[in-house]
């Protein structure tokens, strides 16, 4: 199960698919998506002890009514084709991850996969054309193929995957320590090419999210005035950030019509992938379009899986555990909170750059939320002090919590429209 996984997850990313000739006309990702599903199937690992493991498939279900809702029966179907193997890949996926060895296993694939698309991109930048075939794009913005062809995607993959590289790069491993150290500047450097505004703040916020652990909020926000300098020096796109700057307005003219989009159908939504049925532009921005498309139902659901991720991998990096007399087990915790560090930051590059594109029902993003939950499943199990997450306990708080947040969009956009 789990090299099959390891193998769905390389082809996501790489995607030898899309530009090797002969490949194009084989279902190689839908055929090994469903063999990990098989083993899945029979196997003991199995697990549904994470509350993303039941929030996923009802979201899922609620995308297939959004469709109904909205007139088309047969839309239903399609989405049932369209987001169910995200859900079997999460499902997978997350049962794999139960180990610190199979964590970090899969962030070394999730690293070297974003290297060799780095590397893509640094080629595209010299020759103008990359090893795919697809050259540089406008504004020599580096992209690669199908679901990488837009700089914005590269750059939330490589904001999401450089806290795993500097993870494995820590001190203790030995001689892959510069490699993956020399894989974090890569994806730096990949950063920078796709000149992604969002990206950009992503490496800026996990940055940031780091020194405030590690400094206080103090140091953490001078951290970011200057960062916020710097790169409005070193790119030409964050010089431009302004709500009165034409693709800004642009977005936040989305954001509205997405709100109004949700004011006009508040239950589920006008349905998912319509958002452009009723404005030019997409929303720009995954909270919003998951608002507009699921309704407050979807939202609600896709704001408690997401919020999970985050609220685990925060629980194991502040958790006090009394001083244990074996040097072993100190070792041990140690690890799993710089571990739970790296996925916490993680998250925070993949929100953060998400926060400006519309990527609410990207694979990659479940992917990587799935490494999450499998991994706090696995680390309740070896250190049981700390606490299940179960909906049956208080999960009725996100409604509240999801009303909260539709309200905090309403005022942000109001206040960003009148910046105008």
């Amino acid at each position: 199960m789990f090299p099959l996984i390891l193998l769905y997850v390389v082809l996501t990313i790489i995607r030898p698919q899309d530009y090797v000739p002969g490949l194009d006309t084989v279902p190689i990702l839908p055929v090994v998506l469903l063999l990990a599903f098989a083993s899945w199937i029979v196997s003991k690992e199995k697990t549904f002890e994470a509350p993303q493991f039941v929030i996923l498939p009802a979201f899922l279900l609620i995308l297939m009514i959004s469709e109904v809702t909205n007139g088309w029966a047969g839309g239903a179907m399609d989405e049932l084709a369209r987001f169910g193997p995200v859900v079997i890949a999460f499902f997978v996926f997350g049962a794999s991850c139960s180990t610190q060895k199979r964590v970090q296993m899969a962030m070394s694939v999730f690293v070297a996969c974003s290297a060799v698309l780095a590397l893509h991109g640094v080629q595209q930048a010299q020759l103008g054309v990359g090893w795919t075939g697809i050259p540089i794009g406008e504004g020599n913005r580096i992209q690669y193929v199908g679901i990488f062809n837009d700089p914005n995607d590269l750059g939330l993959l490589f904001a999401a995957t450089f806290p795993m590289a500097v993870f494995l790069g820590r001190k203790g491993m030995g001689a892959m320590r510069p490699a993956w150290l020399g894989a974090a500047l890569l994806l730096l450097y990949g950063t920078y090419l796709t000149n992604s505004r969002g990206a950009l703040l992503a490496i800026l916020v996990v940055a940031g999210c780091y020194v405030w652990y590690r400094k206080g909020v103090v140091v953490a926000g001078m951290l970011g005035i200057a960062g916020l300098a710097a790169m409005k020096v070193l790119s030409s796109r964050m010089d431009e950030l302004d709500a009165g700057e034409e693709s800004a307005a642009g977005r936040v003219d989305a954001w509205y019509s997405g709100l109004e989009m949700f004011r006009e159908n508040p239950l589920f939504g006008v349905g998912p992938g319509n958002f452009t049925e009723y404005n030019e532009l997409t929303a720009h921005n995954s909270f919003v379009l998951v608002l507009a498309e699921t309704g407050f139902v979807g939202f609600v659901l896709w704001l408690a899986f997401v919020c999970y991720g985050f609220i685990m991998m925060l629980k194991i990096v502040r958790y006090q555990r009394p001083k244990d007399t074996d040097p072993a087990v100190e070792a041990a915790w140690a690890t799993e909170r710089q571990m739970a560090l790296a996925l916490l930051l993680s998250l925070c590059g993949m929100f953060a750059a998400a926060f400006f594109l519309s990527r609410s029902y990207m694979v990659v993003l479940y992917l990587i939320a799935a490494m999450v939950a499998g991994y706090y499943v696995g680390a309740q199990r070896r250190w049981p002090e700390l606490p299940k997450y179960r909906l049956s306990e208080g999960g009725w708080r996100w409604v509240p919590v999801g009303a909260g947040s539709v309200f905090a969009l309403f005022i942000l956009v109001a206040v960003l429209l009148r910046t105008t």
